[in-house]
């Protein structure tokens, strides 16, 4: 794997905002940065030829696009080694195989044209089944935010398949200089209504137990970082995109399980997509 980012632009206001998110998060990380833009030959799906001058009209509109995302990146982060790529095909195959040799990928969350399907939300996670890093999906809201908050957001599940999140998470935090809130997620059994058969405070303990022994070895190993462990008993997706409002990044895993044994963490990571109020990074397992 090489170490850069890669982002995906079309043009449109969340793409845009996208690349300066991108720029932003390499000069941290100090890695360099491929904005890539994707030339479809014939975006509508159906077997016919292109009317006379398509390719070359499209061709010269991504020259446009790629230009405009340059020179955003170089005005954001001249300190940043930005390169381009216009590349034909189709965008979600095109994305995955460029995310495929990087640690990075950031996206706009609803683009343009044919670009528009490879930023929804389920592409989204079929990209960050597929790829190796982290997918980061980037409003164009983003760039009406005053400021950094100052906090990343984390939610944690407790499985192995979500340390990758959590160790991206801690990461990002470290890189900010900001704390660390841990947001651990449960939903009591329907049975657990009846206090009899179920300690409902007794397993709010256990939780809160759980999630500092998960979080211990990251602490140890980000001395540095100020984690604040949080515990409630909520729907994930509908908390986890509340506490969104006071984060400058959520982090979720692709794939996990959830308090109860039941829930997919892959839906979590759908349920907040839509709906957060910070750009969403969905980190595979």
């Amino acid at each position: 794997m090489i170490e850069s980012i890669v982002v995906g632009t079309d043009g449109s206001p969340a793409a845009t905002v996208a690349v300066s998110w991108a720029v932003d998060d390499a000069g941290r990380r100090r890695l360099p940065v491929r904005i890539v833009h994707v030339v479809e030959h014939w975006p509508y799906g159906i077997s016919a030829f292109p009317p006379p001058g398509w390719q070359e009209a499209m061709t010269h509109a991504g020259e446009q696009v790629i230009a405009e995302a340059a020179k955003t990146a170089a005005g954001r982060r001249p300190d940043v080694d930005a390169t381009t790529a216009l590349i034909g095909g189709t965008p979600l195959e095109i994305l995955r195989e460029q995310a495929s040799e990087a640690t990075e990928l950031v996206i706009g969350s609803r683009g343009l044209g044919g670009f528009t399907e490879a930023l929804l939300g389920s592409a989204v996670l079929r990209l960050a089944g597929h790829v190796p890093g982290a997918v980061v999906v980037v409003k164009a809201e983003e760039s009406e935010r005053r400021g950094e908050v100052g906090e990343v957001l984390v939610g944690v599940d407790g499985s192995p398949a979500g340390e990758p999140a959590v160790g991206f998470a801690f990461e990002q935090a470290r890189l900010r200089g900001c704390p660390l809130r841990a947001l651990r997620a449960w939903q009591v059994p329907p049975h657990a209504f009846m206090p009899d058969i179920v300690d409902v405070a007794g397993i709010r303990q256990e939780q809160q137990q759980m999630i500092d022994s998960w979080l211990a070895p990251w602490v140890e190993r980000f001395p540095e970082v100020r984690v604040v462990p949080e515990v409630t008993c909520a729907n994930p997706a509908s908390v986890l995109t509340e506490a969104s409002a006071q984060a400058d990044l959520l982090v979720v895993g692709s794939r996990g399980l959830g308090a109860v044994g039941s829930m997919v963490l892959g839906s979590v990571s759908r349920g907040v997509l839509p709906h957060a109020r910070c750009p969403v990074a969905v980190v595979r397992s």
